[in-house]
């Protein structure tokens, strides 16, 4: 059984349509990223699978549960969802930001448990941020901040993790950081990520599967592999781009050319 479903998932917003019959599963262990176009749809998907919006029509189950018969806190100890960009005006320290993650998993007025503790002192580890620990959130520049954003949602420790843009603000040693993190993690400790991304190149080769949407419809379901091919490529992105094999991987990845590729 999938650990999280999706079946006929449709949302709208004041009358338009944003998403439409979206179905697909995510399985124990699996990684999955999320790509298409701007305004496809991707960030409402992870907002509605989150239990931000609940007013969408269809299903999403959890183990067979259907999500709208859990509250958000039980919600919160299955999926931890880091959005594109969260505020943080409160002068909270690193450290007491990333311990709000575990508000899931005890009471809002009970100290901090060893094993809360614990959790944050991992989750700061594995994102390069305990050297700053103590310093206030908003003090932070854009990819420090994005790194503990990511350390706040790895303290949840859930089986799931919807990531919208994980990689945003980054500089390349961070990124691919942070992309190696989140390769352990899904293979060491078998959590399923569902992660949406503008980068197809990082999708190809981290993923094992790629849903593609497009005006709000999965136009796309599959492996790496087929995506990366310049008919479906010019179908989800309406271009044609210049592919070349992956030196090492084998698997084709998009090159920028001078004046583009083809539309």
């Amino acid at each position: 059984m999938a650990i999280l479903a999706v079946r006929r998932l449709s949302f709208a917003i004041a009358g338009q349509t944003i998403l439409e019959n979206v179905s697909f599963e995510l399985d124990r262990g699996e990684f999955v990223a999320i790509v298409g176009p701007n305004g496809a749809g991707k960030t409402t998907l992870l907002r509605c699978l989150a239990l931000v919006y609940r007013n969408w029509q269809g299903e999403i189950l959890w183990l067979g549960r259907p999500a709208k018969s859990v509250g958000q806190r039980e919600w919160a100890r299955f999926v931890a969802y880091l959005p594109q960009e969260e505020r943080v005006d409160i002068p909270y320290t690193v450290e007491d930001f990333v311990l709000m993650g575990r508000y899931p998993h005890g009471s809002p007025f009970s100290p901090p448990s060893s094993q809360d503790i614990e959790a944050v002192r991992e989750a700061l580890e594995l994102t390069g941020t305990w050297s700053f620990r103590h310093r206030v959130v908003r003090t932070l520049s854009g990819g420090e901040r994005q790194r503990v954003m990511l350390a706040a949602v790895l303290a949840q420790q859930t089986p799931v993790l919807l990531l919208d843009e994980a990689t945003t603000f980054l500089d390349f040693r961070h990124r691919e950081e942070v992309q190696r993190l989140l390769e352990k993690i899904n293979t060491q400790r078998q959590v399923a990520i569902l992660a949406v991304t503008h980068d197809v190149n990082t999708a190809a080769l981290f993923s094992h599967r790629i849903v593609a949407l497009r005006d709000g419809q999965v136009i796309f379901d599959g492996p790496p592999a087929t995506f990366m091919q310049e008919s479906i490529l010019q179908k989800v992105f309406g271009f044609r781009p210049l592919l070349v094999a992956h030196p090492h991987l084998g698997i084709p990845v998009i090159v920028p050319t001078r004046g583009g590729g083809e539309s």
